[in-house]
């Protein structure tokens, strides 16, 4: 049987968190801790491992519905940047010149000038556009633009642009904006504190084909997954080979948000301690338990992300049970 999820909901975990075990030579090392949850677009908890109401802020989980008011405000299709524009609004990227490139052009078409961008320079780089969330951020500039609203403190939280997108989240969410709780993230933009649930929930809106704008902004992810991260990056490989059937969009510390697209399902996963290679590891498991990815496509995957390097290798350990079982 189906759960409704939400904020103010006290379901206890019936079922372990998920274990991912470092192998060193065959011998445990290392132990990660790992909850997961899988929703509908109607908000039904379909399945779970640990605890659905497992609080995490979502970070870069976050950029896809961040990236709506980029479309929904005409900006994108005004300067005519296609789907290329629309994933790098939508990426963490490396900050390669393909990708520092695509995210100058989403300024330039909009007339902006690099230096409104407020995302911080990289270490050792010579442009903010550098900086792995320069789409997020270009994106939110040319939507400001578009709108007539002021470009400057584009990243407060009373700026209308941040309640847009607050008010965009909170309406898929059911919930009203006031009770979403927000913090500021590295790049400088608000991002939110959720249950895993209802990262879930976001993703299984994302993938139901039946919002507009999430659908194009799901579409051009999958069409430019080199954009979206980068060479040999979780997401970037594994939308690669998934054929259109499996978006994916990482956050900083342990989130990993999947969904699998035009079924209107979502997958959010939360390492307790934020470990990058467990949330790899136990997305690939729980794909190859769903059946969202064909068996050669998890191979070539698993050799990539699980191996990290040679005498070591990750297991995980447990597995997704239906909601009521």
């Amino acid at each position: 049987m189906a759960s409704s999820i939400g904020r103010s909901g006290s379901l206890r975990p019936r079922t372990p968190p998920l274990e991912v075990r470092l192998l060193r030579n065959g011998i445990a090392e290392s132990l990660h801790r790992v909850h997961a949850v899988v929703c509908d677009q109607r908000g039904r908890l379909l399945m779970r491992a640990g605890d659905p109401q497992q609080l995490s802020f979502i970070r870069s989980g976050l950029k896809p519905f961040q990236a709506q008011v980029f479309v929904s405000s005409g900006a994108a299709d005004a300067q005519g940047g296609g789907e290329r524009a629309l994933a790098i609004a939508c990426a963490s990227h490396d900050g390669n010149v393909e990708q520092a490139r695509e995210a100058f052009q989403v300024l330039w078409r909009a007339d902006v000038d690099v230096a409104l961008l407020r995302c911080p320079c990289p270490a050792g780089a010579d442009s903010p556009l550098q900086h792995n969330c320069s789409g997020k951020h270009a994106a939110f500039l040319a939507a400001c633009k578009r709108l007539g609203w002021p470009l400057e403190g584009y990243l407060n939280r009373e700026h209308p642009l941040q309640q847009e997108v607050l008010n965009r989240v909170a309406e898929l969410l059911g919930l009203p904006a006031a009770e979403l709780v927000v913090a500021c993230d590295d790049c400088g933009a608000p991002t939110l504190q959720l249950p895993l649930a209802q990262m879930a929930l976001l993703y299984a809106h994302l993938a139901s084909g039946q919002l507009p704008t999430l659908e194009r902004l799901g579409r051009a992810m999958q069409a430019y997954p080199e954009l979206v991260a980068g060479e040999g990056r979780f997401d970037t490989e594994l939308m690669r080979r998934s054929l259109g059937v499996v978006l994916s969009k990482g956050g900083a510390e342990g989130i990993q948000c999947l969904a699998r697209m035009g079924e209107g399902l979502g997958l959010a996963i939360k390492v307790e301690d934020g470990s990058g290679r467990a949330k790899w590891a136990v997305a690939l498991h729980l794909l190859r338990q769903l059946d969202w990815l064909t068996p050669s496509a998890l191979e070539e995957l698993e050799q990539q992300f699980l191996i990290p390097m040679a005498g070591q290798r990750l297991e995980v350990l447990g597995e997704l049970r239906f909601e009521g079982s």
